[in-house]
């Protein structure tokens, strides 16, 4: 089950990002997740198998003239990846964003540990900048259009 992001799940979400750290994200950015959830949410889903949350993704607007939604903070649990959580959380907000006249692309800023993820999708890789995250994780931009 795929439902909105609720304060009390913001633990669960830490430990998330805990958990897929160093491998995804870096540990440092733990405080600005946190910030994240506390501030910066828009539109922040859960995925949850029996009240368990496994998986995680926001969408953020008002970029490009507001032409661009942004996919921030996905992540799942490393052991239920490459069960298909991931691909539910992107085709929901893809679905959900398709409803929306005004946007006509989807951003994704990533790493190169899961860029080849969103290939899958259709997103195309635009740029990439080097130790842009922390040392070692770099950033890769994609761009997926809707419309």
């Amino acid at each position: 089950m795929i439902r909105h992001y609720r304060a009390s799940d913001k633990k669960h979400l830490i430990k998330l990002l805990e958990l897929n750290s160093p491998s995804c994200f870096h540990p440092s950015e733990k405080a600005d997740f946190s910030q994240y959830l506390d501030n910066e949410t828009e539109q922040y889903y859960v995925y949850l198998n029996e009240q368990e949350i496994l998986g995680c993704g926001g969408i953020n607007f008002g970029f490009d003239q507001g032409r661009t939604a942004r996919f921030s903070w996905d992540m799942v649990h490393p052991s239920f990846q490459g069960k298909h959580i991931g691909s539910q959380l992107v085709n929901h907000r893809i679905s959900h964003l398709k409803t929306n006249t005004a946007i006509e692309y989807v951003v994704v800023r990533t790493t190169q540990m899961a860029y080849k993820f969103y290939l899958k999708f259709g997103f195309k890789l635009e740029n990439i900048e080097k130790n842009y995250w922390e040392t070692g994780f770099d950033l890769y931009y994609l761009v997926l259009k809707i419309k």
